[in-house]
């Protein structure tokens, strides 16, 4: 009597290649989720400064009081202003703090700090003279007393959007 051994054929000759595939195929779609999350981030950040702008549009209405006319030439200028504070602060400001976190900055060497406390001192000096212009242009189309009350109510409405974010930050 013969023995032969038992051949048994692979009921799934695939499996192996589709082990394979799914794990050619997982860091593509790490990535692609990776983007598409960051992409929803920047989309949320998107409303809520939208939304923070609608606010704060209604709150310097009622602070300020402004006339049909006063509100038609201020709003354009204020806009505008407001855009590109934004710029100046968040989008040259972020790549800054992104080089001061963690151990970022205790790796910079003498230079590379003398270099980023430069940038950082010209994109305050932008600040400072942007927002010169801009009142120096308001002067044309405002009372004083009306420039005046425009910087107060600026400070009460970011004191008080501080505060909600503490207090939602309280409540998680």
């Amino acid at each position: 009597m013969k023995i032969e051994p038992k051949v048994t054929k692979n009921k799934h000759p695939r499996k192996k290649t589709n082990t394979m595939n799914l794990k050619k195929l997982f860091p593509i779609l790490f990535l692609f989720l990776s983007v598409n999350f960051y992409a929803q981030e920047k989309e949320n950040f998107k409303e809520k400064r939208e939304q923070i702008k609608a606010m704060k549009v209604a709150f310097l209405t009622t602070e300020l009081d402004l006339t049909s006319s006063e509100a038609e030439k201020f709003w354009p200028l204020y806009n505008t202003f407001d855009d590109k504070q934004f710029e100046l602060r968040h989008q040259k400001m972020k790549g800054y703090f992104k080089r001061m976190q963690n151990d970022e900055l205790d790796k910079l060497s003498e230079k590379d700090a003398t270099a980023l406390l430069n940038q950082i001192e010209d994109n305050e000096e932008d600040l400072f003279n942007l927002r010169k212009k801009f009142i120096s242009s308001l002067k044309e189309v405002l009372p004083s007393m009306k420039i005046i009350k425009l910087k107060k109510a600026e400070e009460d409405f970011n004191r008080k959007l501080l505060q909600q974010y503490k207090d939602k930050g309280l409540k998680k």
